[in-house]
């Protein structure tokens, strides 16, 4: 089992559902990015989701845009989230962590020297929106033997034919958006989201992780009743942006904690 599945297997064992915080690399300023990941790392993450600045995130609402701009201006490129990474993994050498960009991030690197190079550094999957599941067969061919998992989205909307494919052709878990649109901060859950897990689990063995739209503990609960984990980017960044800068590390411990005690079994929290 590589690092990923290692992490689900004990999560369901514990009965705990994963804790997956998303920021990215770069943000808010440069010199404090590696610092506060690591408070992520030390707060409760399961997984961390490190976001690859990208000048049109289309799949992003305001906040994660607005954050990934200042990122870009941080100066933050690809080269320095592998990089990031590998100052992580020593210190964490079970967390798994995943890349989330956009395709020319990767193809302007170039996927096979960035196969390598992101193994190397200890990267465990990508997260890749604009690539559809139907047209991903190139780069899953270049991944797939350096173990490297590609992970997918499955929306409620997602046609029969992409999601046969996204089932088939991704790995380490999929990635269940709760609502139709970007990402960013709802003051609810659809109604529908259970019923859309109920469909996907029945369909795949791959740990389910609902993203888009998690911002509270209430959520996080809701979700580890149906799902395997819950992705936290937006409600996040926010906490940064709103926290003083003496309090910042403070704020998102507090913040994870809350979250991460929220996806355990009642008589542990």
């Amino acid at each position: 089992m590589n690092r990923i599945q290692r992490t689900f297997a004990r999560l369901r064992e514990q009965g705990e559902s994963a804790l997956i915080p998303y920021i990215p690399v770069g943000f808010p300023a440069a010199e404090t990015s590696e610092s506060l990941i690591r408070t992520l790392c030390e707060s409760g993450a399961d997984l961390v989701e490190l976001g690859v600045p990208f000048g049109d995130p289309l799949a992003d609402g305001r906040v994660i845009q607005d954050a990934s701009t200042q990122a870009l201006a941080n100066g933050t490129t690809l080269r320095a989230c592998i990089e990031m990474v590998a100052r992580l993994r020593p210190s964490y050498p079970e967390l798994p962590f995943i890349l989330m960009g956009y395709c020319n991030s990767f193809l302007a690197y170039g996927l096979e020297r960035f196969a390598a190079d992101a193994v190397e550094a200890g990267v465990d999957g990508l997260i890749i929106p604009d690539l559809p599941s139907t047209m991903a067969d190139p780069w899953v061919e270049i991944f797939r033997p350096h173990a490297l998992d590609l992970i997918f989205f499955l929306a409620p909307t997602t046609s029969e034919q992409r999601a046969a494919a996204t089932m088939s052709k991704g790995s380490g878990f999929l990635y269940c958006i709760s609502v139709n649109g970007v990402t960013g901060e709802r003051e609810k859950l659809p109604q529908e989201l259970p019923a859309f897990l109920k469909q996907a689990r029945a369909a795949t063995d791959l740990p389910l992780c609902v993203g888009f739209g998690i911002s509270s503990e209430e959520h996080v609960r809701e979700i580890s009743r149906h799902a395997d984990g819950a992705i936290v980017g937006s409600a996040l960044i926010r906490v940064i942006q709103q926290a003083a800068p003496d309090q910042l590390e403070g704020e998102v411990r507090s913040y994870m904690q809350r979250l991460k005690n929220a996806t355990k079994p009642i008589t542990q929290r």
